[in-house]
């Protein structure tokens, strides 16, 4: 992360069927926010859109919109990807991971 530093970090997940929808928080040692997730489950792309808000990456005063996108590729392959509500409306990534179970 910055500095080039390690990260610790914890993703809690899961389904709230009162809502129908999916609920969670990230945490990291990188940063003081904690991130509290909804979102749904598109089951045709297997693509599951946490949204959230954050700090604004270029002004830290104001929050800012954010999607984490988790991918389930297979049993043992997750990609997560971040991006952010840019002020012209247009979605930007950020980040892409790739998870794998480790053997």
């Amino acid at each position: 992360m910055p500095g080039g530093g390690p990260v610790t970090s914890i993703l809690s997940l899961g389904y709230d069927p009162q809502k129908g929808r999916f609920v969670g928080t990230w945490l990291g040692s990188c940063m003081t926010n904690l991130w509290v997730y909804d979102g749904a489950l598109d089951a045709e792309t297997k693509l599951l859109t946490l949204d959230s808000e954050g700090p604004h990456f270029t002004d830290e005063r104001k929050m800012g919109r954010y999607q984490d996108i988790i991918e389930m590729v297979d049993g043992d392959h997750r990609i997560l990807s971040s991006q952010m509500l840019g002020d012209d409306g247009q979605w930007y990534r950020f980040m892409t991971t790739h998870y794998y179970r480790k053997k």
